[in-house]
């Protein structure tokens, strides 16, 4: 059955439930929109096992009983507003998926809610259905063009609202697959598949801002180019599967040996990237150090045979109020790194002449 409560209902069920989730377990994360019974318990991720949430809109209340009588047979949480203003309220709160709105109401009209609801909340796709005593059509062109995405005529059949509530339902859950799929695929666009680090397109994005905030708030900033000494003979001799496992442990590594607030890359190959913040030479190069020398001490076995492997970085600087051009950072950083290589390899180099003056 449909499970229905009004606004001030809403907010005491929320009361509630502020008073019962300080005793639940600290590993559940609390989530908004969980307002009404019925609806997912925390930890749900499964968009299928989520109740349908409507929102009906409107002064009358004989139309709000009609709508809850002819949903209340089906899986939805319905929410009831009795004007424009309070119904942005509840759809701010809640998001549900389909708001069913009458035209002509005291305060903020049908209209006017479908535009609000489309220009504030661009990023929350819901399917918009008019109720009008009218069937004129170029009301119903005025309608759809102020955002609605379906109208039905008052009095309504109850099944008919039930039918457009349903091609509401497959229009939500398709777009929530797509935007599901494509925020894999943005993820997938900017993550290395071999070890899990962002890419260098991912990195090309993050760090210009960066530069930009390092120089608006006046902290430090580190560019360190990394690349495996030798690394194609670690494939000749031991395959690909090997350099696999050492790329990937070295990703690791990175990983575990830098701070959230700074980012890791693999650009592409034996190849690497880190940029770092808010540290000075000392503590880049600290930093750095740990990392080298975890990476030479560890041992990789294949089969009967045991490997070690080494690394080389080169860092590049930056504090001031004009931040540099990022790829010149980084060709600062990869000089550095040339150097490293030149003189043994297996070591740290900083940049001849920093940038400016205080990293």
């Amino acid at each position: 059955m449909a499970v229905s409560l009004n606004a001030s209902q809403l907010e005491c069920s929320s009361s509630h439930r502020a008073e019962t989730a300080t005793r639940e377990s600290s590993q559940q994360r609390n989530q908004p929109g969980h307002s009404t019974e019925g609806t997912h318990s925390q930890g749900t991720t499964d968009p299928s096992s989520q109740p349908f949430k409507v929102l009906a809109v409107d002064d009358s209340a004989i139309y709000r009983k009609l709508v809850e009588q002819s949903l209340s047979r089906e899986r939805y949480a319905v929410l009831f507003a009795k004007n424009g203003r309070e119904a942005l309220d509840l759809f701010a709160k809640h998001q549900p998926a389909v708001v069913i709105t009458d035209w002509n109401m005291p305060d903020m009209g049908g209209l006017e809610l479908c535009k609000r609801i489309r220009s504030d909340f661009r990023d929350c796709y819901c399917h918009l259905i008019l109720l009008t005593s009218n069937s004129n059509k170029e009301q119903v062109v005025e309608g759809l063009a102020a955002g609605a995405d379906d109208y039905l005529t008052k009095p309504f059949h109850s099944g008919e609202l039930v039918a457009r509530v349903e091609v509401g339902r497959r229009f939500v859950e398709l777009h929530r697959q797509i935007q599901a799929k494509n925020r894999l695929l943005e993820e997938m666009a900017l993550t290395d598949a071999l070890t899990g680090l962002p890419n260098r397109r991912a990195i090309d994005v993050w760090a210009p801002r960066q530069l930009s905030a390092a120089a608006r708030h006046d902290f430090s900033i580190w560019a360190v180019m990394a690349d495996l000494d030798f690394f194609k003979k670690v494939n000749d001799i031991y395959g690909h599967d090997a350099g696999d496992t050492a790329l990937k442990t070295f990703a690791e590594i990175l990983t575990a040996q830098t701070r959230e607030s700074d980012m890791c890359a693999r650009l592409g190959g034996e190849e690497f990237l880190v940029m770092m913040t808010h540290a000075d030479k000392e503590g880049a190069k600290t930093a750095v150090e740990r990392i080298r020398k975890q990476f030479e001490g560890t041992t990789f076995a294949f089969g009967n045979h045991t490997m070690t492997a080494t690394a080389s970085f080169g860092i590049a600087g930056f504090r001031g109020t004009k931040p540099p051009d990022w790829n010149a950072l980084v060709a600062r950083a990869d000089t550095a790194l040339y150097a490293a290589k030149h003189k043994g390899r297996n070591r740290i180099e900083f940049e001849q002449v920093a940038c400016d003056v205080g990293v």
